[in-house]
């Protein structure tokens, strides 16, 4: 396989992930990977040089001297920073590595400050326009999404999380106060619920690409994308249980004992620490639940479509699509 003076062959997929990603193992490395914290502090120069080890690579250069190990962390350190369709650097909020110190803020926040109504406005507005940063940024290059898309999808996320939050908060009032811990969860769940689908609604409209096996486009089907956005959706609640659900459950117990009553400014770091630890795990494990490269039975197609496959494609079963983050 060594090409001369022990060189990387220059067959090596870089294009997919490392691990098999069809095992829930494989995709769960992949994604610890990829949300890892630590790419967020490699500086300007670090990403361009992964970018031209990747960019060489794909050309058919091999960077001299490197070994496998370099190459893959390279492509990792490269799809951390750099969207995939359009090559374009992602702002630093927006990216996967971002991801667990943004929403361990963002969380622990929502999760301390939950009894003052403006505060719950803030937070929850607050969390809605991170997601919108996240949304757009790891939009699907083959559907660009218009602003007034984006500002509707926005505007709607956050109403709708403001108002279930200020609904449920009122209604718990007179039941006991750890129901009331767990508003903010109910809240982001019904934001998400509202905002992927929103965001997406042209996939929803036009359709995602469906492909066989071999990757070659068979067409758009709408169907592929709402079971696409509603895995995601799945995977995003999932997500915030244990983040949302842990933390205040041991804060509820924490802050009966004296310990915290003498230090109440230690409540919101302790809820943003205990957030933190249980994002690092849920977001990567969440993100791996279902296949990137997600299936649908031809029989389940919209019948032109299905027409459309067993006229060209008569031994086609199952196709193929990607069904976003």
């Amino acid at each position: 396989m060594e090409s001369k003076m022990g060189e990387l062959p220059l067959d090596i997929n870089i294009q997919e992930p490392r691990w098999d990603q069809s095992t829930f193992l494989g995709r769960a490395r992949h994604f610890f990977t990829v949300t890892d914290p630590r790419n967020l502090l490699l500086s300007g120069a670090q990403l361009e040089a992964s970018r031209n080890i990747v960019q060489n690579y794909r050309a058919g250069v091999v960077t001299p001297g490197i070994t496998e190990d370099q190459l893959w962390r390279a492509k990792y350190v490269y799809d951390s920073a750099f969207h995939p369709d359009t090559g374009e650097k992602v702002v630093l909020i927006g990216r996967m590595s971002a991801q667990v110190p943004m929403n361990m803020t963002i969380t622990g926040c929502m999760l301390t400050f939950y009894r003052k109504t403006p505060t719950v406005v803030f937070w929850q507005w607050v969390n809605q326009s991170f997601n919108a940063i996240v949304n757009y940024s790891n939009r699907s290059g083959d559907a660009p999404i218009t602003v007034g898309q984006l500002g509707t999808a926005y505007v709607s996320a956050t109403t709708g999380a403001v108002a279930t939050a200020l609904g449920l908060k009122s209604l718990t009032k007179h039941l006991p106060p750890l129901v009331g811990r767990f508003v903010p969860f109910a809240a982001v769940a019904a934001a998400n619920c509202i905002n992927i689908p929103l965001m997406r609604q042209r996939e929803l409209q036009v359709g995602i690409p469906v492909t066989d096996e071999a990757g070659q486009r068979l067409g758009y089907s709408a169907t592929a994308a709402k079971q696409g956005i509603f895995q995601v959706v799945i995977s995003r609640i999932c997500m915030a249980i244990p983040a949302m659900a842990i933390p205040p459950l041991i804060m509820d117990t924490l802050e009966k004992k004296d310990f915290l009553k003498r230090r109440p400014w230690l409540g919101a770091p302790l809820q943003v620490g205990l957030v933190g630890f249980c994002l690092v795990f849920a977001t990567p494990l969440c993100c791996a639940l279902f296949p990137q490269k997600s299936s649908i039975h031809v029989s389940k197609l919209e019948p032109e479509l299905r027409a459309q496959i067993h006229e060209q494609n008569p031994s086609v079963e199952v196709v193929y699509y990607n069904k976003g983050l």
